[in-house]
Parts: structure tokens; sequence; C-alpha cells
């Protein structure tokens, strides 16, 4: 009988690396006074525009999908009016995006389901889009806090930088970030959370450079490595 080693399981961040949960509500305090309406850069106006645009926005940018998604919208902007295009009808409009041929694939089958179990109407239900080809966890997590409002965190590269850099959710992987987050999130704050810590990622607290002095969050912060001009 072997004998194998099971992984020990990952150690949680230190108590000292975290930020205090009086510094969480501050943070978000201020970035709310900073931004009250937070909201996503791609553009949609119904949850199937959103699911295609967050679909396609995989290791592409925002600005990318919009000049995209401004051509397929007027012409397509149903799960039944994009499978009349097709596959390569489709591709026509994406070309411009990265993996675009595989996001066709995945987006004309997940057009196939919509219509095929939900009459065409994106499901307001975790395990429902996740069953949608193309979409895992952080998409579903988009779709149902953006489109539905509901209050739930999808991390993607900014905020699990952010989650750390901060102390605000250290975290090894996405799904402890992400855990950590709806844990430690005041209420209030959850719904927009997932929008406000994108962007101040993207802007601010940037992967290569933080802008440190123009961090509204500076003082409450646990990065070490603070940029000072």
């Amino acid at each position: 009988m072997s004998s194998v080693k099971k992984p020990a399981p990952a150690k949680p961040a230190p108590r000292s690396a975290r930020m205090p949960r009086t510094d969480v509500t501050e943070m978000f305090t201020r970035l709310r006074e900073l931004n009250p309406h937070p909201k996503t850069e791609l553009e949609y106006s119904s949850p199937f525009e959103l699911l295609v645009a967050v679909t396609l926005s995989a290791q592409a940018t925002d600005v990318g999908v919009n000049k995209a998604t401004r051509k397929l919208f007027p012409v397509a902007n149903t799960p039944q009016a994009i499978l009349d295009l097709g596959e390569d009808g489709l591709k026509k409009y994406i070309a411009t995006i990265g993996l675009y041929n595989a996001k066709a694939k995945n987006v004309i089958a997940a057009c196939a389901l919509l219509v095929q179990q939900h009459g065409g109407e994106v499901p307001r239900d975790r395990a429902a889009l996740e069953a949608l080809p193309g979409v895992g966890r952080k998409t579903a997590n988009v779709v149902l806090n953006t489109a539905f409002g509901e209050p739930v965190m999808a991390v993607d590269t900014h905020i699990f930088r952010v989650s750390n850099r901060t102390g605000l959710a250290p975290g090894k992987d996405v799904r402890a970030v992400e855990d950590l987050l709806v844990k430690v999130i005041p209420t209030e704050f959850l719904r927009d959370a997932h929008h406000w810590l994108i962007l101040h990622g993207r802007y601010v607290c940037k992967a290569r450079k933080p802008d440190c002095p123009q961090c509204v969050i500076r003082d409450l912060c646990r990065f070490k490595q603070k940029t000072a001009a």
C-alpha cells in the first residue's frame, strides 16, 4: 500500500497582514465618496449583451471588446440573432479580439443552450450560468453582480492584486480571495465593491508601479513597497 502525502492546506495570511475591520469600512467609504455610482467599463444594454461582452473580455481589454460589440450588437444582440449569424458570421465581428476562434465557438454554443433551456433569457442562477460554454465562476459572478445586482464578488487580476497588496483579503488563489472579500466587506458596500476594486487596480494600484501618492487609501494600505512619486 503506497503512502502518498496529501498537500498541506494553505496557511491563512497572518492577522497582522490583514486590514482591520474598521479600516475596511473606511476604505470603502472613501472609494464610495470618490465614485458614488461605479459601473463596468464594458458597454451593454441587457444581461445577454453583458454576458457576451464578459465572455469576449477574457485576456482582452474592455476597450477592444467595446470596439467589437459596437458593431456586433446593432446587428445581433439576442441568442437567436447570434445563432442566425453562425460561428463564421460571428467571427467577422470579433476577429480583432484575442482568442476569437474559441470565443466564437463558446458564444454560439452558449446561445444554443440559452434558446433551448432558458427561453432565450440569461438565467439569474450561478449553476445555470456556469453550465454555459465559456462561462466560469468569474464570468457568472460579473453577470450576477452587474446585471442582476447580486452581492457577489468576481475576482480578476486587478481585484486579486489589490486585495493582497492592501491586506483587504490576502489569499493564495482567486477563490480564497473571493471568499474572504465576501466575509470582510460590510454589506452596504458589497454590491459595488467589485467595480471599486477593479477601477482602483486598473488606474491606481497598477501592477508594475502603483500610484501610491495619488491613492485615497494609502494610509490604510498594508503594502510595504509604496511608491514615493
